[in-house]
């Protein structure tokens, strides 16, 4: 965030990719620390493991979302701050008509500039100063909290083998590698890209293609905070909704949903008119991306039981992959294609998926873990806090 202030190549790629070593860790410490407090509180109550780890994912992911709308509110509450946003008739015309031809799924990011949309103006450097100024203070209080505030997993690790018990760094690379052999893997693996990609286009493309082009650039926070607050009550109700209809159905509405998604952004041309789409579309992607992050992290840590930190460390790799692809291509596609892309890597996802769930690993996956904790709870029956 600090190189924000004085964004130049050889700031910005150092940062970049001090934003990624330090990401990939941070990511599979808290899977691994929620799957194993998960696990550890299933031996104390009568919940599934299953059911409880997607709870504790969703709980996790509402508070993550909650980051869209209080770091959008900002955004937007700065860069619109003393705007008139009340345009003329002549121009609201003009900007109907240029959108019309340039924004939506015709819109292709290496020949657009601020000529065809004049929403792309670039904000005041000031603003952007102070936005990065506020995000940088956010950062050093979070990071505070974690560290001072946040138990020792080794608490949880009584009489466990696996995850979370110490392992050398070499050794825990060695499983990560070593789980790409797994059938499993394999299978989940599209899925998991599909993720990163998704988010990828939400953050970048379409905020460019629609949003900015048709609207301004000064409304992405506040389409943005849609996309959050659907998807933080998406992502606490998921854990609630999977044990009324089984995980199977919401990835299947997931995967619906998502589809209407793209063959609607594929057919609508945008315009300032319709802001009450762009807030539709933000929110129905929050939905689904709520219940792609919930399902998919809990079913890695599920499908690999004593395995989660290379299990995690496959699908944040993974994830990234996708992530890295879609912003690779982003300047040299047309929005139609990208989106074509999407549906592709979709589809190919829910096929992997599917066969997971019909060769049933993922109940089997679950039921090996239980002995590790029974021995635990037989041996000190009366000393629960010790687990």
């Amino acid at each position: 965030m600090a190189a924000q202030f004085y964004p130049k190549f050889y700031t910005m790629i150092p940062a970049g990719l001090m934003v990624g070593i330090g990401a990939g860790p941070l990511w599979c410490a808290k899977c691994t620390y929620l799957t194993v407090v998960a696990e550890a509180y299933a031996t104390l109550s009568d919940v599934a493991q299953d059911v409880l780890v997607t709870r504790f994912f969703g709980l996790f992911f509402m508070f993550y979302q909650m980051a869209q709308v209080w770091g959008n509110l900002i955004s937007s509450a700065v860069l619109s701050y003393g705007i008139d946003t009340v345009p003329n008739a002549a121009s609201v015309t003009l900007n109907s008509s240029v959108v019309a031809e340039t924004c939506g799924a015709k819109f292709c990011g290496a020949t657009s500039d601020t000529n065809e949309s004049p929403n792309l103006e670039r904000p005041a450097e000031e603003r952007i100063h102070l936005i990065s100024g506020i995000y940088l203070g956010c950062m050093i209080v979070a990071s505070l909290i974690v560290a001072f505030g946040v138990d020792s997993l080794s608490r949880y690790n009584r009489g466990r083998s696996g995850s979370a018990t110490g392992q050398s760094g070499l050794k825990l690379l060695a499983v990560t590698l070593k789980l790409l052999k797994e059938k499993n893997q394999i299978l989940v693996l599209p899925i998991i890209m599909f993720i990163g990609a998704e988010q990828a286009f939400l953050f970048a493309d379409y905020n460019a293609s629609f949003v900015s082009c048709a609207w301004a650039i000064s409304n992405i926070g506040y389409v943005m905070i849609c996309f959050g607050v659907t998807n933080a009550i998406a992502a606490l109700g998921t854990g609630s909704i999977m044990k009324l209809t089984g995980r199977r159905a919401l990835m299947i509405f997931a995967f619906c949903v998502h589809m209407g998604i793209f063959i609607f952004l594929l057919r609508w041309k945008p315009s300032p008119e319709q802001s009450q789409i762009f807030f539709l579309m933000s929110g129905l992607w929050g939905l689904c991306d709520a219940m792609w992050l919930v399902q998919v992290n809990a079913l890695s840590g599920l499908l690999f039981p004593g395995k989660e930190e290379a299990a995690f460390s496959n699908f944040r790799l993974w994830e990234s992959t996708g992530s890295v692809i879609t912003y690779v291509y982003s300047p040299y596609l047309c929005t139609q294609t990208k989106l074509y892309c999407l549906a592709g890597i979709l589809c190919l996802g829910m096929i992997g998926y599917g066969i997971i769930e019909w060769t049933g690993k993922v109940g089997k996956s679950v039921q090996e873990l239980k002995p590790d904790f029974e021995l635990v709870t037989n041996g000190e029956a009366n000393d629960t806090t010790k687990l």
